[in-house]
């Protein structure tokens, strides 16, 4: 492996590593680019908040963020930032996040995952309601059969008439 991008790959997908030991290796890997990279940025908050440690991966996904990431790193960006925030107690915050990345719909990248991680703030939030809702829209165009139906439930879900 020559790219630095499939250097990182390769230590996501060593699953004998310990927390620390990917934290370490990513962070390696993040001194070969230069200062203020954004992926390396991005990366290293991947790291910690795989590790649990979400206060560490906050500032890093926002510094990510205010550099400049392609469009299907941002989105993993907003979304693993929502979840750490969610995970930090700041639903809230997390929803306004999760909510804008979910409208953007299926155009921007990654649509499904935006859906289940709003979903979940949703149930953070107590409105697990509108979470089936939303997970129930995401989940129906890959039915094979059903889909318009599923679609019309998760409507009516949280219709007002």
């Amino acid at each position: 492996m020559d790219s630095w991008t499939e250097r990182v790959e390769a230590v996501w997908a060593d699953e004998g590593a310990t927390d620390q030991e990917r934290i370490e290796r990513i962070d390696e890997l993040a001194r070969q680019r230069p200062s203020g990279d954004a992926m390396a940025l991005f990366e290293r908050a991947g790291a910690r908040d795989s590790a649990g440690r979400e206060t560490e991966a906050e500032p890093l996904y926002r510094e990510a963020l205010a550099r400049g990431l392609d469009e299907e790193h941002r989105t993993r960006a907003i979304i693993q930032l929502a979840s750490t925030i969610r995970n930090l107690g700041r639903v809230d915050e997390s929803l306004d996040l999760l909510r804008a990345e979910y409208e953007r719909g299926a155009p921007a990248p990654l649509p499904d995952a935006a859906a289940a991680f709003y979903a979940l703030a949703l149930v953070s939030k107590g409105d697990a309601v509108t979470a089936a809702s939303v997970a129930l829209q995401a989940l129906a165009p890959h039915l094979p059969r059903y889909t318009r139906s599923v679609a019309a439930y998760a409507d009516e879900l949280t219709s007002t008439d």
